[in-house]
């Protein structure tokens, strides 16, 4: 293109520099208008709808000018089973002067004013451990030279904290007296022990999180941590243009729900005594671990449970040593020894296999290719099978089992071995049964190839002392709600009937020859509770390692079952010691004599009723959908929540509830639960009809009656699968 032609059409597109500023201009301008119309629209969206990028103007405005304070809920007491406090919250406050001269309201003054040190310093000193001067130099540190604060606020060391409600009070009561301002109070709370090492493993402890609110860490605290925890409430009150609280203007509050109280059923009497015992013993003997269980046989509630090592829940002394975080009575899974031979002749007696004066040699029998020894290598020599009880005679247990055959292992699973108590308590181990090995099968008789707890064994006695009934351990005697004042209350849960009350009744005349028999008794003149007659039988475990059984003179688990008085017991007492550097004969009576001479004097002061003295009826409880949950945990929450767990089949995870979520069932009430593995019958002897009815229903079954009252006989056997039989009971 040449240059005339580019001329011209530059002429004809009229692009001169005054055309090219007009049009730049009526851009800007059209711009301008867009601009401010888009930014009225938001204005008016704003404005209409109050929110900004999904962000509430509202709430922001409120947070800008209301504050949010905490109402901490009070967590509940654990009680002794007479209202003994072992665990309660512990509130205390620490005092602090505001100085800042912004601190002011409504044209108050709120802030300590420096005309009024001497007046506040004076309140301070009266009210607690601080000295005038002290107090003036405190306050007077925070201002400058000129009069104006240094500092917002100062505290007061020391001095300042752990104020009690009653002090706090009286400080607030006289400044209002004097009529000044300037000191407040910031809260705290702990938990407080004031028992120190009282049943501590069982108890456990809480402690604060990052939100302070305290937690249970181990225990009856960790486990009922929901019931004790409670709800907090809120307080939503002015803040000053620093975003400082304004006293006095509280503009919203939500009432905080206090957590439940528990009332175990120990005895404090009882219990701090079995603490003094066991120290002694742990002190003189210097063992690895010791247990200790003393429980109603009536009624299955334990009335005192300790362990060493232990701890002090109030100063966590003792937490770093081994084993202080271990609840032996339920984590603990272990060999007995001879306490089982109590069961083998239980289980021989009640098959009516069991000759008293029958005769044997004893010190060795072979099993397979395993020679098992007495432990005094037949140094008595003849012995007959009465005695074979009181002299602790393996040869004559393993008699028995061979006798017994596949009905010991039965036996065993209705005594309740090899599952668990679903005691609620964290980590319980659920023991275990011998394996199908001949050997094994003969050394569960005299208890060794058996795995055990502590809660088992005790379940397991009561047959024994209760006239063939077994009933659960408990160790909550009612949970109380004070937000609605209403309680839910533990009764006595018979959970089998092993054997009859006849052989039960001639199972504890045949112990008290371990106590009573000079020539054959293995604790003779060991153990003695005034004029009653005692029920007892001695245990000496050895302990596996990692290359069979340990050897050494003390390298056993020692133990102790009795039961008192003989001819109805009130009392079961077991004890464990194991490991101890020495071992003398009373060692264990040591503990056993004083505190069931002490226990017998002991009078229950609770009602058998279902109210309290105020009339206020046992609350109904709502059932939880436990399908597809662990098997355990589920039977462990039910029995928790008042309720008692049936866990039929052998599966790991629920997956049938003969009641259905949210339905109100009264307390103690049967709730079964079905797993997903082979379905097995429970032992329904004492059952109502009702209860027979929701099992027959839940197994798909067909049931037949035969008479009136509750079930005396059940055609499948406890623990049998089922299959399709069908299901007869005689009632009675």
């Amino acid at each position: 293109m040449s240059f005339k032609q580019l001329k011209r059409k530059i002429r004809k597109k009229n692009l001169t520099p005054m055309n090219n500023r007009k049009k730049v201009g009526i851009i800007l301008f059209a711009t301008s208008i867009v601009l401010f119309f888009l930014f009225a629209v938001r204005l008016i969206y704003v404005v209409a709808g109050g929110h900004v990028a999904g962000t509430s103007l509202e709430e922001k405005t409120n947070e800008l000018y209301n504050g949010e304070e905490t109402v901490k809920a009070k967590r509940g007491t654990i009680y002794d089973r007479n209202g003994v406090a072992i665990a309660e919250d512990a509130t205390s406050y620490s005092v602090y002067a505001v100085l800042s001269e912004s601190y002011v309201s409504n044209n108050k003054k709120l802030y300590a004013q420096e005309k009024n040190f001497n007046k506040l310093a004076t309140i301070l000193h009266n009210n607690l451990d601080i000295k005038k001067k002290t107090a003036v130099d405190t306050l007077e540190s925070g201002m400058n030279s000129d009069g104006s604060s240094k500092y917002y606020q100062v505290e007061f060391g020391s001095k300042g904290k752990n104020i009690s409600e009653e002090q706090k009070q009286n400080i607030e009561d006289a400044m209002k007296k004097a009529k000044v301002k300037g000191l407040y109070f910031s809260e705290h709370t702990d938990r407080m022990y004031p028992n120190g090492s009282f049943a501590s493993y069982f108890v456990g402890y809480a402690s604060t999180n990052k939100n302070e609110k305290l937690v249970g860490r181990m225990g009856l605290e960790s486990a009922y941590n929901d019931v004790l925890s409670g709800t907090d409430g809120k307080i939503v009150y002015e803040k000053d243009s620093a975003q400082r609280a304004i006293p006095g203007t509280v503009a919203d509050k939500k009432e905080a729900i206090n957590g439940e109280d528990i009332y175990t059923t120990l005895d404090a009497g009882l219990q701090s005594y079995l603490e003094t015992l066991m120290d002694k013993v742990d002190s003189e003997t210097n063992p690895s671990e010791m247990s200790a269980m003393l429980m109603q046989a009536k009624t299955g509630d334990i009335l005192a449970m300790s362990q060493r090592p232990t701890f002090n829940p109030e100063t966590k002394e003792g937490l770093d040593d081994e084993g202080a975080w271990r609840n032996f009575l339920v984590q603990d899974n272990f060999e007995p020894g001879s306490t089982m031979k109590i069961f083998t002749t239980a289980a021989a007696v009640n098959e009516g296999i069991f000759d008293p004066d029958e005769t044997y040699t004893s010190g060795k029998i072979t099993i397979g290719d395993t020679t098992i020894n007495d432990h005094d290598f037949g140094a008595k020599g003849v012995l007959t099978m009465r005695q074979a009880l009181s002299w602790s005679s393996n040869v004559g247990m393993v008699m028995q089992e061979q006798r017994l055959g596949s009905t010991w292992i039965d036996y065993l699973k209705q005594f309740g071995f090899g599952r668990s108590t679903y005691s609620g308590l964290p980590g319980e181990v659920s023991g275990s049964l011998p394996t199908s090995n001949v050997v094994d099968r003969a050394m569960s008789s005299y208890g060794q190839a058996i795995g055990v707890t502590n809660f088992q064994m005790m379940r397991g006695f009561t047959a024994i002392a209760n006239d063939g009934k077994m009933l659960q351990p408990h160790y909550i005697s009612k949970v109380v709600n004070p937000n609605n004042n209403t309680e839910v209350t533990t009764e006595p849960e018979v959970v089998g009937e092993p054997i009859t009350a006849e052989t039960a009744q001639t199972v504890r005349t045949y112990m008290r020859d371990v106590i009573e028999s000079e020539n054959y008794g293995s604790a003779y003149g060991q153990y003695e509770v005034g004029d009653y007659n005692i029920s007892g039988k001695t245990g000496t475990a050895q302990i596996a390692g990692s290359n069979g059984y340990l050897t050494g003179t003390t390298n056993y688990i020692y133990s102790i079952a009795l039961m008192l008085p003989s001819e109805d017991p009130e009392y079961i007492l077991y004890l464990t010691i194991k490991q101890p550097e020495s071992y003398p004969a009373d060692t264990l009576g040591q503990i056993a004599n004083p505190l069931l001479t002490r226990a017998m004097d002991f009078e229950s002061t609770e009602s058998s009723e279902t109210t309290d003295e105020s009339g206020n009826e046992s609350s109904k409880i709502a059932v939880k959908d436990y399908r597809n949950v662990d098997r355990d945990t589920a039977a462990s929450d039910v029995n928790k929540a008042g309720l008692t767990a049936v866990v039929v089949g052998t599966g790991d995870t629920i997956k049938k509830q003969s009641a259905k979520a949210g339905t109100k069932m009264m307390s103690n009430g049967r709730l079964i639960l079905a797993t997903n593995g082979k379905l097995t019958m429970p032992d329904i002897r004492g059952w109502s009809k009702s209860d027979v009815n929701k099992l027959a229903n839940i197994l798909d079954i067909d049931v037949t009656f035969n008479g009136e009252g509750t079930v005396t006989k059940q055609n499948i056997d406890p623990y049998e699968t089922i299959g399709k039989k069908k299901l007869r009971v005689t009632l009675g």
